[in-house]
């Protein structure tokens, strides 16, 4: 099974560094729910979300380590930074957001066509600008710049920001299998991560990778220095479903678990059966959204 996402300066590289993270554990024979699973996938994230913060932007103005940050000798020196039983207060960049208006869709035709696609004005109505006759409004994803000379993602003209915006696609054998996304500015990775893990460690199937319970992890350093360097170990999020055993576990680890109502993102998936060319659809259960075929 592959995992394709868009490269810098999108932040599909970060889902990718969080599953070769999470790869050096045996999920078999760790139960999605339990303290271990959350504690993990919230450690990973810590650590890939450093990265992101500090080497993501336009790879025409700068060269992000994109080999470096996916090999497996990256993976393996960061993941012995993740102690199994204490959460990380702060973490560094290896050596080398919640409001919006986000729509994510899929398709895919009777010749095995199919299209992973997310689109986004980002703040409010983007930058309130409409190109005469097309209809639609102009984003402004400009403000996710760093002010900050000598940064990845500092501002310089024709340079492209950080972007968050990443649709998805799985591919097993070399054959096309699922198109999904997953909705939500920074859950979009964490989504990524979690609907993977679901279908290929946890043996869901389409529509329950995405109904299952959810983690979102908030506070790490952010690319285009809207806060400060991640100090605490940020806020764990989960909803409803995890059993209070886990979360008190966790908080024995060092978690801090807050309820929070809505930042789980949205997810939108279709399948293709490569034997029989049958596809299956999956809608997000927590907002608007439909699986239609026709």
């Amino acid at each position: 099974m592959t995992l394709w996402e868009l490269p810098p300066n999108g932040q599909g590289i970060t889902a990718l560094e969080m599953l070769n993270l999470l790869e050096g554990y045996d999920f078999s024979k760790i139960p999605f729910g339990s303290a271990e699973h959350v504690h993990l996938f919230t450690e990973a994230k810590k650590l890939a979300f450093a990265d992101r913060a500090a080497l993501i932007a336009d790879p025409e103005f700068g060269k992000t380590p994109v080999q470096k940050l996916l090999s497996r000798d990256y993976a393996d020196a960061r993941r012995k930074l993740i102690d199994p039983d204490k959460a990380a207060k702060s973490v560094d960049a290896g050596a080398v957001f919640n409001e919006g208006d986000t729509v994510y869709l899929t398709v895919a035709d009777p010749d095995g066509m199919m299209v992973s696609l997310i689109q986004s004005n980002y703040r409010g109505m983007g930058s309130g600008m409409a190109p005469p006759g097309l209809g639609f409004i102009l984003q402004d994803r400009g403000e996710q710049f760093v002010l900050k000379e000598g940064h990845a993602n500092s501002f310089a003209p024709g340079k492209r920001p950080f972007h968050t915006i990443i649709p998805a696609f799985l591919t097993r054998n070399g054959e096309p299998w699922i198109s999904f996304g997953v909705m939500g500015g920074a859950m979009q990775p964490q989504g990524h991560v979690q609907v993977v893990m679901n279908l290929v460690d946890f043996g869901m199937n389409l529509q329950e990778a995405g109904d299952a319970p959810r983690i979102q992890h908030d506070g790490s350093t952010e690319p285009e220095g809207q806060n400060e360097p991640m100090a605490t170990g940020g806020v764990l999020n989960l909803e409803t479903g995890f059993a209070y055993e886990t979360i008190r576990a966790l908080m024995r680890k060092g978690h801090v678990i807050e309820f929070a109502d809505g930042p789980y993102g949205g997810y939108q998936a279709i399948a293709r059966d490569p034997k029989t060319g049958v596809y299956t659809g999956a809608s997000e259960s927590r907002k608007d959204g439909q699986a239609a075929g026709y």
